[in-house]
Parts: structure tokens; sequence; C-alpha cells
């Protein structure tokens, strides 16, 4: 199962939904790390040294960020980019398979833009 970073800028409502429907879901917060004020790079770099994929609505910043890591020749753990349009409903639900459907090393890489 997928162990997750949820980025601070991420509609917590989005967590709550697949707390609800995945009772033993891996996730934590910037703000449970300390790293609510951290830089796309530090929360791609803590990522990538804990093995989470990231969750987060940064369409702008983030990918550029992790891009330029890849470039670079640094692994990103993963990176999921859910944006602010796409129904709650159907983030939860994208986010629910993909998580159940995926490991940690699956995701080593790659920048997923929802809707799947």
């Amino acid at each position: 199962m997928l162990r997750l970073l949820i980025d601070q800028d991420l509609d917590h409502d989005i967590l709550r939904g697949l707390a609800r429907r995945i009772p033993q879901l891996d996730a934590v917060t910037a703000y449970e790390i300390g790293m609510s004020a951290a830089t796309d790079p530090q929360l791609l770099t803590w990522a990538a040294q804990a093995g989470r994929t990231i969750v987060t609505h940064d369409h702008t910043t983030m990918p550029t960020h992790a891009a330029e890591l890849m470039n670079q020749g640094i692994n990103i753990a993963g990176l999921i980019i859910a944006p602010r349009s796409l129904p709650l409903h159907r983030v939860i639900e994208d986010l629910e398979l993909i998580i159940a459907c995926s490991a940690n090393d699956e995701w080593v890489n790659i920048i997923r833009h929802l809707p799947l």
C-alpha cells in the first residue's frame, strides 16, 4: 500500500475521506512532520528519504521542482497532483484506487495528474 505525504495546500477533506475509506491509511501531513513552511524541494527530498509519495494541489511549482530534482539525478518518491477543480469525491476515489493498487517503489520518479 502506498505511503503518503500530504502537502500543506491539499484540502484536508480529501485526507479525511481517504481515512474513512482506508482505515489502514499511512499518511502524514507536512504540518505533522514540522514542515508546513518547507519549500517544495525540501518536501520532495524529505518524502524521498521517507519513501512517501506526495499528494498536492500545487500544479505549478511542485512538478517543476520535482522535474528539476530528477534532471539532477535525484530521485523523488512520487508526486500526485489533484486539481482543485476536480470534485472531491473523484479525487478521493482516484487516490483510493492508487493507494490500494500501488507500492511505493512503483512511484519513484513518477509525476501523475488526476483524474486517472
